[in-house]
């Protein structure tokens, strides 16, 4: 097992791995940029190395001042959380090449499935259905119309590189498909230094279906059952959900098990995660995989009682899984929401600043990650996400009400968040009947504010 290990990323997910560090009797190096100097936090770490200004391209996304802080620190390996460097195939490489273990799966791997247009046809290998779309990436636009026709709009223009709903444009004809693509490639280049896109069929009103996958270095790879992230704006989620609502048994087996053929076909180890979309007639269909470790991990963990950053943690040090996919059993009904630092009345403006009061929900059932409380100034250098707040409860019916007295009780004041819009959401009988679509808010609540 490691002795000490990097956390190569800030906030809420940094402190998730310096504890479970922590349990594991690890210890842990703290990185920061000067936009994140004097956080609580850090002090939590038993080391910590300024690697920089607030720009995350000086700073969490240099790999020589990571590196160098790795050095300084004197780790065995680097934990890179979510976002920043954590699906970087070459900072993998680096790492080991470095002789610093990269807590994720090999850069092959990452490769393979960090490309989504690579992904489709790894996919359609490992026989996972796939969006009708491009068998490869679009580079003229004749292409894209000869398609877009053929298919029938409307249709659904994808970065092939990143995530986050960034270079996805929607088109329902001509003009707006030739605009589209280049507006979701000059996107994609700026935000990851790729322009690339393909295209898909795009399928109306469709869930949001996750499947968490595990593997070790030695070829044993489980599934953790699924997570429903429905709920989005704008291909951002709000709020997840485990089990999925409304999901028959059948689907649910089919789901599970083509996530874990897919990413044994790509050689995967350690976390990751395989999503799909679910059509009204259940049918479902492969979109991406995120290597790395959710946001929303912790709603697995609550239902299945593993811990999937020290799985992660374990599997780099080269030990096998310690459970088969026979032992691991789900429990009761677990939600999380995303409590961010935007203002969902005035379209979800960014709000960064002061927190001059955090009064925190509690009681049974209620699980908190954040790295935030009052006299926190949140910078306005990185994603606005200040908290995750969880409940696990014996039902489903119970998680939600569970939920709404959590939301009551959290106040936040100093800047905007997103707690009112969720008070709504999860008070909503859509959503209580488990009938909500990645549309949903588009549809039913962003129409408000025109």
């Amino acid at each position: 097992m490691f002795q000490r290990i990097l956390v190569a990323n800030r906030g809420e997910i940094a402190l998730r791995v310096i504890r479970a560090c922590r349990d594991m009797g690890i210890e842990s190096v703290a990185v920061f940029s000067e936009a994140d100097r004097g956080a609580p936090y850090l002090s939590l770490a038993d080391q910590a190395i300024c690697i920089g200004p607030g720009t995350a391209s000086e700073s969490y996304l240099n790999i020589p001042r990571i590196i160098s802080a790795a050095e300084i620190g004197d780790v065995q390996a680097i934990h890179p959380g979510y976002g920043f460097l954590s699906e970087n195939a070459h900072f993998a490489e680096v790492c080991r090449s470095c002789k610093i273990e990269f807590i994720g799966p090999p850069e092959q791997a990452m490769r393979r499935l960090g490309n989504k247009n690579a992904a489709r046809k790894l996919a359609m290998e490992a026989k996972v259905r796939v969006v009708p779309g491009s068998e490869g990436l679009i580079t003229e636009e004749e292409d894209a119309l000869k398609l877009a026709h053929e298919m029938g709009y409307p249709v659904l223009i994808k970065a092939a590189a990143g995530g986050g709903g960034r270079g996805m444009r929607v088109a329902h004809n001509d003009i707006s498909l030739k605009t589209g693509l280049a507006s979701a490639s000059q996107e994609a280049e700026s935000a990851f230094k790729d322009g690339s896109v393909y295209l898909e069929k795009y399928i109306e009103n469709p869930r949001h279906v996750e499947v968490q996958v595990l593997g070790d270095h030695y070829g044993n790879v489980v599934h953790l059952f699924e997570r429903d992230c429905s709920l989005q704006r704008r291909h951002q989620k709000l709020v997840e959900e485990s089990p999925a609502p409304n999901l028959p048994e059948s689907v649910r087996e089919d789901l599970c098990t083509s996530a874990v053929r897919l990413v044994k076909t790509a050689g995967y180890y350690s976390a990751g995660t395989v999503e799909f979309l679910l059509d009204k007639n259940n049918d479902f269909y492969f979109i991406e995989v995120n290597a790395r470790i959710q946001v929303e991990h912790p709603v697995t963990e609550l239902v299945t009682g593993i811990d999937l950053v020290q799985q992660q943690i374990r599997v780099a040090a080269g030990e096998k899984l310690a459970f088969t996919q026979d032992q691991i059993q789900t429990r009761g009904a677990s939600i999380e929401v995303r409590i961010n630092a935007e203002d969902p009345a005035a379209g979800f403006r960014p709000s960064p600043g002061l927190i001059t009061k955090w009064q925190a929900p509690g009681g049974p059932g209620v699980r908190l990650d954040t790295h935030v409380s009052a006299g926190y100034r949140v910078p306005p250098n990185y994603d606005s996400l200040v908290a995750k707040l969880l409940v696990h409860r014996p039902s489903r019916n119970e998680a939600i009400a569970a939920m709404r007295r959590a939301l009551a009780e959290f106040h936040v004041e100093g800047i905007k968040t997103t707690i009112p819009i969720l008070r709504e959401l999860i008070a909503d009988k859509a959503f209580q009947q488990g009938k909500v679509d990645t549309t949903y808010i588009e549809r039913e609540y962003l129409k408000k504010e025109t």
